[in-house]
């Protein structure tokens, strides 16, 4: 998921060299939205991870 943030990234800094202001913006958004839906889904696995883990060691 981060390669495609990081894609998203590149594609909004070329589009913003080259002039297109619109594609640029609409790249940053998407890229912030997988981001922060990465951040989330590490967030729940952690706490999943975490549970388990205590669950397991009785």
């Amino acid at each position: 998921m981060l390669s495609w943030v990081v894609t998203f990234l590149v594609i909004a800094l070329i589009a913003g060299v080259l002039g297109f202001g619109g594609v640029a913006g609409a790249s940053i958004e998407i890229a912030k939205a997988i981001f922060f839906i990465a951040i989330v889904l590490f967030l729940i696995s952690a706490v999943v991870g975490l549970v388990r883990g205590r669950g397991n060691s009785l």
